[in-house]
């Protein structure tokens, strides 16, 4: 199947808010809980991503929105990759894999030169498919998230 023509990555629009809650809060619930920093973010993504510099992306598949990703900005030119999601039942599909190719396009665009991320090891299919994409392990500062268990990090070229 050419997921090209069929899925679509669109950007956040504020009549987009909840997705990136129901989606996240989805695969929070099955492997870890929801912390007070998800309660936060995902219940405001305008003010705590979009207002703060960051930038957020759906996925949108047979009409549906059906996965999610953020660059969280932390400085001018380092990014976190966050809150990324994609829903069960299309998990497989590469959508994750094309969430990532349009994050590294508008790393490039917009002169971000290091994106971060934090993830847990548990979950093997998202570390592999970071390492994949060049996302190497860097020292875990405290404190971050309960559940991480790992800090990554990419060189945009």
């Amino acid at each position: 199947m050419n997921l090209e023509n069929i899925v679509t990555i669109i950007p956040f629009s504020p009549d987009l808010a909840e997705p990136i809650k129901t989606l996240n809060i989805e695969w929070l619930k099955r492997y870890f809980k929801i912390e007070p920093k998800d309660e936060r973010v995902l219940s405001n993504p305008q003010e705590e991503i979009i207002d703060k510099g960051g930038l957020i992306f759906y996925a949108e598949y047979n009409s549906k929105i059906v996965g999610t990703v953020s660059l969280m900005k932390i400085t001018d030119s380092v990014y976190e990759l966050s809150k990324m999601a994609v829903t069960d039942g299309v998990q497989g599909l590469g959508i994750g894999k094309k969430l990532l190719q349009h994050c590294f396009k508008m790393a490039q665009e917009n002169a971000i030169e290091k994106i971060i991320l934090y993830s847990n090891r548990g979950l093997e299919p998202a570390i592999h498919l970071y390492r994949k994409f060049g996302f190497e392990e860097v020292p875990l500062e405290d404190g971050v998230y309960e559940r991480a268990d790992i800090k990554m990090e990419k060189v945009i070229s």
